[in-house]
């Protein structure tokens, strides 16, 4: 669905007339025709065979990463391997990874700077982190020891490359893994040597490498100095980015393997010392880190990061998700035949009203069983497995093309604004706003609840009347700004499964019952 992009609003809350960083999550390429010709014919002539090699020495790699450990107990693994098996397999493995690199077209790593050892720096931090080409930053670093996901452990020769590198490994289905994993860093990186370096990718997911990422603060829990280490490919045209939104896998490695030749260069910066502050604070440590690679790159450092499986970026005070599920759920609903503003629903203004799937379906008329779990699933569930009416009517008032930005915002007010404890008139509260922002804008709670305490005036009640909700959502000129292009495409959408432009809606209606009622679009 077509929207306005939130990608090009500043980090750290600059004016939307300052200069802003691109899009981190985004990468297009854009060929000519002749550049489509030659990777058309050397995607026939070259790429098969260099992915063909890259595979077979991949698969060789298996039995050197087995044997070194082959026969050994985890109480032998929680120690650094030593003796033959690290001389043997430690080499095998380097010599062959380089030359899978170089089959892929990696014919030149350029390396600057000194690596510090272990001692001076027992961390090291790589970035930008933009393709699945990165790891090839382990051969000048001697294969430092990594960070992975548990569940890679189970794909073939990755998992035995793993279980090689005595890699520290996370879960994401087990909570107290992470509470491991910080202890297990910390115990390596505070080994006074005993334990090769520990390499991150702070930013935890890949970009474009026209920004960085906000860091995660894993790598600097332990305290202890890091070395900063850039990765850059300084290449005519880039091929290798693997970005949220862009080429996939199989493209980006069909187009470098492709390429003549592609070129990778690896700079060490000097130990970053961590002051007693930061090593104190380790999201203070991650965030001055950040900012001095960034610098040494040339590129800006952005609080833009993963929350969940959507990107964030930051407006303001504001995180914002990049492209919010609300036109998942509106793509839901199209593909089923159902137009938003021609459900006839009410929601009493207030006060929730928890209904179930079957509830849910109902009142959507929807039959497909898979369009109501994919639906039903957009929405915040509590123990028993219920949402409140009111976010649905929110949600579908909002994909309804028919109603104005300004009627959205009346009608998100009605539905969440609560009678005041003491005092006439309806306030929205911490609850209600951050429940309107996070179903609009997808933003997490956490950070519409700071939002909220900031915008209540201070010593009065804490809550928003509905002029300084719409004083915030349509006239500030930064959330204002935010608001006109994110809900409303500036421009007519190409097909019918985009939400349309806001044409001559009608007002919402308050019904004897005290319901609001959403009006219909004359024409579907």
């Amino acid at each position: 669905m077509s929207q306005g992009s939130p990608g090009a609003w500043a980090p750290h809350g600059s004016p939307s007339g300052s200069s802003a960083p691109p899009n981190p999550f985004v990468h297009e390429l854009h060929l000519s025709g002749l550049q489509r010709v030659k990777f058309c014919l050397l995607g026939v002539l070259l790429a098969p065979i260099r992915v063909l090699l890259a595979f077979i020495v991949l698969f060789l790699l298996w039995p050197f990463a087995w044997l070194q450990v082959a026969g050994l107990t985890e109480e032998q693994l929680r120690e650094p391997i030593t003796g033959w098996r690290k001389t043997v397999c430690h080499n095998g493995v380097l010599g062959l990874s380089r030359l899978l690199f170089f089959l892929l077209g990696f014919l030149r790593i350029r390396v600057r700077g000194q690596r510090a050892s272990r001692l001076e720096a027992p961390v090291l931090v790589a970035a930008p982190h933009s393709t699945f080409f990165d790891p090839i930053v382990l051969l000048p670093c001697d294969l430092p020891k990594v960070v992975s996901r548990a569940e890679n452990l189970s794909v073939p020769v990755i998992g035995a490359l793993l279980r090689f590198n005595q890699a520290i490994l996370v879960s994401r289905h087990d909570p107290a893994s992470r509470r491991r994993v910080v202890e297990e860093v910390r115990r390596r990186a505070t080994s006074g040597g005993k334990w090769p370096q520990v390499l991150f990718f702070p930013e935890g997911t890949c970009s474009n490498k026209k920004a960085l990422l906000k860091f995660k603060p894993g790598a600097f829990i332990a305290g202890v100095p890091v070395q900063p280490v850039l990765i850059r490919y300084p290449n005519s045209l880039d091929t290798t980015s693997w970005a949220w939104r862009g080429p996939g896998v199989l493209k980006v490695l069909w187009l470098t393997a492709s390429q003549p030749c592609s070129i990778v260069e690896v700079e060490f910066l000097p130990v970053y010392q961590p002051s007693p502050e930061e090593s104190k604070d380790p999201t203070l440590y991650a965030n001055n880190v950040q900012r001095v690679m960034a610098q040494a790159l040339g590129i800006p450092a952005t609080e833009c990061e993963f929350v969940g499986s959507l990107p964030v970026i930051v407006v303001g005070q504001l995180k914002v998700a990049l492209e919010p599920r609300l036109w998942e759920l509106g793509k839901v609903l199209q593909k089923a035949g159902l137009s938003p503003g021609c459900v006839d629903m009410g929601a009493e203004p207030g006060r929730s009203r928890m209904i179930s799937q079957e509830a849910f379906a109902q009142q959507l008329q929807l039959s497909d069983p898979q369009t109501v779990a994919g639906a039903f699933s957009y929405f915040q569930q509590d123990a028993k497995g219920l949402v409140d009416f009111r976010n649905v009517a929110l949600a579908l008032a909002a994909l309804d093309g028919g109603r104005s930005l300004e009627e959205l915002i009346c009608l998100a007010f009605e539905l969440f604004a609560e009678e005041q404890a003491e005092g006439p008139g309806r306030l929205l509260y911490q609850d209600g706003f951050s429940t309107i922002l996070h179903l609009l804008l997808g933003s997490p709670r956490p950070a519409a609840t700071t939002l909220h305490a900031e915008l209540c005036q201070p010593g009065c009640s804490q809550g928003l009347s509905l002029c300084e909700f719409q004083n915030f959502s349509l006239h500030d000129p930064l959330y204002g700004k935010l608001f006109s292009t994110y809900l409303r495409p500036p421009h007519k959408p190409r097909s019918n499964s985009q939400i349309p432009n806001a044409s001559s809606p009608s007002t919402p209606t308050v019904l004897a019952n005290g319901t609001v009622q959403a009006p219909k679009q004359k024409d579907d």
